[in-house]
């Protein structure tokens, strides 16, 4: 049995690419940027990637389609922000919850910076459960770990997960890995070997921890580096210099700490090699930064889809019984 979804805030498919991998068919990726749409496009041709703004979009031809998911704008929530939170004109969780009315998904899936399960948030997610309730939705907020899914990278984020009422009973959070995630040494040593550095070995050593919160910024603020200067003196401890990215990994001779590439930046974000991204070096950047690790979208993909299942094979065995009843 296919499953399908529509996505809000797609950016540069970190999420679509889990989901996909989950189980998912795509019937509708909305994104507002240009280059992120075109990076949809060359990576996966056949998706129906519409390219506008979210506020211009309608679900009501996906009616009661399997999961309505998307990683809505972090800045009204971030603490490298404001925090307006509601106030703030960047907030879509309004869109969201207009959608789901629209289409009345089985399931809801959204991705947000832990700055949202603060305290002084606790009244705006009460709100969004309580409108997502009013709807025939069961809804549970988590702090998730990106590390805790394979991606070498810590990368907390908030998850919002709403099931209709009859489905909610099946759904689990996925298991956390048994096994840690590849060090960045570890990850990055292939590429970072690529051009023959004869002191790689070394930096493998030292690069014996996963990585700090990659942050891809905004076309405002940042450009290419790793992240703020908090995150720039661990990527240092790491053996890593933080500040923007290298067109090319270290070769014969070089005796700084290396610059990561944006495909090292990419593995980083648990994507594979043969994902693209389109643009040049900073806005490409962006995109890996700003991205929701496909692992961790996978992860919690599988959870929903074998919610819908165990709820399917309930019904199916009551109808069968029913039959031999008769």
């Amino acid at each position: 049995m296919k499953y399908f979804s529509i996505e809000i805030c797609a950016g540069a498919g970190g999420q679509a690419l889990g989901l996909e991998q989950a189980g998912f068919d795509h019937l509708a990726l909305i994104e507002i940027e240009p280059l992120a749409c075109q990076t949809l496009r060359v990576n996966r041709p056949g998706w129906n990637v519409i390219e506008g703004d979210v506020k211009n979009f309608s679900a009501k031809e996906y009616e009661n389609i399997d999961l309505l998911a998307g990683g809505v704008p972090c800045p009204p929530f971030s603490i490298a922000g404001k925090q307006l939170g509601h106030l703030d004109e960047r907030d879509l969780f309004p869109e969201a919850l207009r959608l789901a009315k629209e289409c009345t998904p089985k399931a809801i899936m959204l991705e947000n910076v832990r700055g949202l399960l603060e305290s002084k948030f606790t009244k705006y997610r009460e709100e969004i459960i309580n409108e997502l309730e009013d709807l025939g939705y069961k809804c549970d907020w988590r702090l998730v770990n990106a590390s805790d899914y394979g991606v070498s990278q810590l990368r907390p984020r908030a998850i919002l997960i709403a099931m209709k009422k009859k489905y909610y009973p099946f759904f689990e959070w996925p298991a956390k890995h048994e096994t840690s995630p590849k060090t960045v040494g570890e990850l990055l040593y292939e590429e970072m070997s690529s051009l023959g550095w004869e002191n790689v070995e070394n930096w493998k050593k030292q690069a014996n921890g996963i990585a700090p919160t990659l942050v891809g910024g905004s076309k405002k603020h940042g450009g290419a580096d790793l992240g703020p200067t908090r995150a720039r003196a661990a990527w240092a401890i790491l053996g890593v210099d933080g500040m923007g990215l290298a067109e090319k990994p270290p070769i014969n001779g070089f005796k700084a700490m290396p610059k990561l590439t944006l495909q090292m930046t990419a593995l980083i974000q648990g994507f594979h090699k043969g994902w693209n991204f389109v643009g040049k070096k900073t806005p490409a950047y962006r995109q890996v930064g700003n991205a929701f690790p496909p692992p961790v979208a996978r992860a919690i993909g599988i959870s929903i889809i074998n919610a819908l299942k165990q709820y399917e094979q309930k019904i199916d065995k009551r109808e069968w019984v029913k039959s031999q009843v008769a």
